[in-house]
């Protein structure tokens, strides 16, 4: 099945081609069947065929990159026929079913011949084809606005759920597995947010401590068909604070975690480690170089098969694996999205014996107590104002805040919140809003709030991806999709 986000391009009159996680092309629009003719068309068509021999390497390190997440841009030369051609190229990487998807624009550079004297109807032409794209555009962004909404109730409530679940209950597994799949489209929303930007990915990088993703990266693994195998977590309580985004590495965690889940046997066993590390001079460990700074290592080791010795160096190539019968991207996807945090990744093994690899994050020596709330310490007596132009969301919030024992007040709007407030005044001690609502927006209603309540406690909350923000916002701010777990913290964190 062809992705929605490729359809609307099958038309365009530039090159588009779609790729999964093998490289192997899913579809190419009619420009690309033009440009590339035969090699499209014989057979098990993949990226590498298209690419020529001297624009392989750069071709592999515009994926790696890619593999970081967002949308790049690269000059690439490619095989058209007889001839060899440069283009400007334009990737997204996202994920749709576990498959990893290449959206590559390609177009060309102006080393073609002149083209003839435009028509005089051209600049109409042009003006017509730029207000379609702008249409389909606002559509995509629309789309992953709702897509996020819906994500955020089904999360909200499966998490809700597993909170109140036993952990030998039957119906558990199920719920874990819809709270995964939910959080893997909450991916493809951002993918698509980004996609209807144009521009390069703008995710907040927060700061926070690791040790919490890595519990949670973990976790995805306790399955029954892993019941075997032995893990261990030794995890530092006094970790240095690093600045990332969560998804994107817990994404590249998960990758590695796969690797090594997949080397040992049955009964083997993988263990995780998180320390800091100080570096006052140019230090080499292993393959890596670090630059001087401070940094948190998150070592995952695996007493498995090992990888000999001649196949370590490739290991991070795109499209380059041991597996018969799979050519997926694997420790390229993490190598990308650590480097995008400006990152290293090291990788020792000894045939036999097992694997270790090790991430080093660039870091402040500054160390974030990690806060582990029980259930009973998330519970409040406070009252909530919850402000969404989504009755759903209205519904899930209340749900949850009411569960543990907060009182809760809703709005569908702007104007009936400032009505509420009006109404309860020296009741309401949080209001949570909503950023983006027709007719008054939540920052709009954060700034008639504070004319008439200055010390109105406040969280903000949104679907779509922030700009750069400060500690003060961070700490006010509610990313959808959100999990019960993630809001009432948050609310705990306001209300402190």
């Amino acid at each position: 099945m062809i992705s929605k986000t490729f359809a609307a391009f099958e038309n365009a009159v530039w090159p588009v081609v779609l790729a999964d996680g093998d490289g192997v092309i899913r579809a190419a629009n009619g420009a690309a069947c033009t440009a590339f003719g035969d090699r499209l068309a014989a057979g098990r068509a993949t990226l590498e065929r298209l690419w020529s021999a001297d624009g392989t390497d750069d071709g592999l390190a515009f994926l790696v990159e890619l593999c970081g997440g967002g949308s790049h841009t690269a000059s690439l030369r490619f095989h058209c026929g007889a001839e060899v051609r440069t283009f400007t190229v334009t990737g997204l990487a996202g994920e749709e079913n576990g498959i990893h998807l290449r959206l590559l624009q390609l177009f060309p550079e102006p080393e073609r011949p002149a083209a003839p004297p435009p028509r005089s109807d051209t600049a109409e032409q042009s003006a017509a084809q730029k207000q379609k794209l702008d249409c389909a555009l606002q559509l995509t962004r629309n789309v992953a606005l709702d897509f996020n909404n819906a994500l955020t109730s089904i999360l909200g409530h499966t998490s809700l759920l597993l909170s109140q679940v036993p952990a030998g209950n039957a119906w558990r597994g199920s719920l874990l597995e819809i709270e995964k799949s939910a959080e893997k489209a909450a991916e493809i929303a951002h993918d698509l947010a980004v996609f209807s930007r144009q521009e390069k990915d703008q995710r907040t990088q927060q700061a926070g401590n690791l040790n919490q993703l890595l519990r949670r990266s973990v976790e995805l693994f306790k399955t029954p068909a892993l019941s075997q195998m032995g893990w261990k977590l030794r995890l530092d309580s006094r970790l240095y604070t690093a600045k990332f985004d969560e998804a994107k590495l817990q994404q590249a965690f998960v990758k590695i975690l796969e690797n090594a889940s997949q080397a040992v046997a049955k009964d083997g066993h993988i263990m995780v480690l998180t320390s800091n590390k100080d570096v006052t001079e140019p230090t080499q460990i292993g393959s890596v170089n670090l630059p001087p700074g401070s940094y948190v290592t998150v070592e995952i080791w695996d007493n498995g098969c090992g990888i000999p010795a001649e196949i370590l160096p490739r290991i991070i190539e795109p499209f380059f694996t041991t597996k018969h019968g799979h050519r997926g991207l694997g420790l390229a996807w993490a190598y990308g999205i650590i480097s995008n945090h400006g990152g290293h990744l090291g990788v020792t093994s000894e045939l036999g014996k097992g694997t270790s690899v090790v991430v080093y994050l660039p870091a402040q020596a500054k160390i974030i107590t990690e806060v582990l709330l029980q259930e009973n310490e998330l519970r409040g007596t406070q009252t909530i104002l919850m402000v969404d132009d989504e009755d759903l969301l209205l519904t899930m919030g209340q749900m949850i805040l009411s569960a543990y024992d907060y009182r809760v007040l809703t709005a569908n709007n702007g104007r009936k919140a400032l009505e509420i407030l009006a109404d309860n005044a020296n009741k309401i001690d949080l209001v949570i809003t909503d950023l983006v609502m027709p007719n008054m927006s939540g920052r709009e209603l954060i700034e008639q709030i504070r004319q008439v309540a200055p010390e109105m406690r406040t969280i903000c909350s949104s679907g779509y991806v922030r700009a750069n923000a400060n500690e003060e916002e961070e700490d006010a701010y509610l990313q959808k999709p959100f999990t019960s777990h993630d809001l009432l913290s948050k609310v705990k964190q306001a209300l402190a």
